[in-house]
């Protein structure tokens, strides 16, 4: 073992060395090396980083941009970062959809200018895209065919049939008489769809006019009610599946000034199929209650059943309410509604509704 190390020793110092690796030559022009780019941010600062190959033979390196069909030049700079040493920056307002386009250009020491990737005939092409909100703002808009803007107006005649109530008599007793408890409403709205966190928000106006009964009233001359109001409205969306309403209400009744508001909840597309939970109350007027379940059934015809609790107008007792809302596409952006159903205070008692309306959206 001994003479087989002392051997082993001798041959490791009398074999020759291996060679050195000789050093690679220098390029005799210079490079530059990226990774190319095909989409960035709208309104962010374009960045592309590069590695220049012999920097002693460049006076300069340049990007050229193309946007909006004019030309746009910015330097390489060192970065500071031994990955990508040299950086050139697009400026965040010259970054805007739908495109911008890139080529870059080196100029030699010994003046001449070159294009090192792409060129100005032929350019990189690079996708502008928006923010997330952004972009489901523009999908929700094509969907609706650019439609922000929306006029509607309706109109409803509702009987809830006859109601018994405690009169004064002609000689001053109460009697028991039979009241018609009826009403016709007619609203018209804007609405502006924003489409973003604010989805929506408008203003409706209205009047309601009918005969009812009134708690504690006995003079038969005070059955007669009525109101004018107006009611500023918005819609919050909270994921694209969850949108919350909500409206502050003034109005004027047969007795003065009163306020009210209302809410809703909507489950689903709300420019689709979807389920809204809502409410709303009038000081004096009345309150009401309402599942309402819209369906697009095609593209032209939507239909939507609603069930509704009411003491309005002004009544004594709460009466349900079952509708049906029929909606037709009749051209882009007109839909026209009719509007009919039952209604009772009583199980021996009711009376049909029945109505319509047109919105227009552009």
């Amino acid at each position: 073992m001994v003479i087989a190390s002392i051997a082993i020793a001798l041959f490791a110092q009398i074999a020759p060395a291996p060679p050195a690796s000789a050093p690679r030559p220098l390029p005799e022009a210079p490079a530059l090396h990226h990774v190319p780019s095909a989409t960035t941010t709208e309104h962010q600062p374009f960045v592309v980083a590069a590695n220049i190959e012999r920097p002693d033979l460049v006076g300069r390196a340049v990007l050229v941009y193309r946007h909006e069909g004019r030309l746009g030049e910015v330097p390489f700079r060192r970065s500071g970062k031994d990955s990508t040493p040299y950086v050139a920056v697009v400026p965040a307002e010259e970054v805007t959809r739908p495109s911008i386009a890139y080529a870059i250009e080196i100029e030699r020491t010994d003046g001449e200018r070159v294009p090192v990737f792409a060129s100005r005939e032929d350019m990189q092409p690079v996708e502008v895209v928006g923010d997330f909100v952004d972009a489901r703002e523009e999908t929700l808009l094509a969907r609706l065919g650019g439609r922000r803007f929306v006029l509607e107006s309706s109109g409803e005649y509702a009987s809830f049939g006859v109601t018994p109530a405690q009169v004064n008599g002609a000689n001053g007793q109460l009697t028991t008489r039979n009241v018609n408890d009826s009403f016709w409403h007619a609203e018209a709205s804007f609405t502006y769809r924003l489409l973003r966190t604010v989805s929506e928000f408008g203003l409706r106006g209205g009047v309601y006019r009918g005969t009812s009964v009134v708690p504690g009233v006995t003079d038969p001359s005070q059955f007669d009610v009525g109101l004018n109001y107006g009611a500023p409205f918005v819609r919050l969306r909270a994921t694209d599946w969850l949108h919350f309403e909500g409206e502050f209400l003034t109005s004027v009744t047969e007795v003065g000034f009163s306020l009210g508001g209302g809410g809703a909840v909507l489950i689903g597309d709300p420019y689709g199929s979807h389920l809204t939970l809502g409410g709303e109350s009038i000081s004096v007027f009345g309150s009401r209650g309402y599942s309402r379940f819209d369906v697009v059934a095609m593209r032209w015809l939507r239909v939507a059943p609603t069930v509704e609790v009411t003491t309005m107008p002004h009544a004594s007792d709460a009466g349900v309410r079952l509708l049906l809302d029929t909606g037709f596409v009749v051209a882009p952006g007109w839909l026209v509604t009719l509007h009919g159903g039952y209604q009772a205070r009583s199980f021996d008692s009711g009376g049909i509704a029945a109505g319509g309306g047109v919105s227009y959206a552009f």
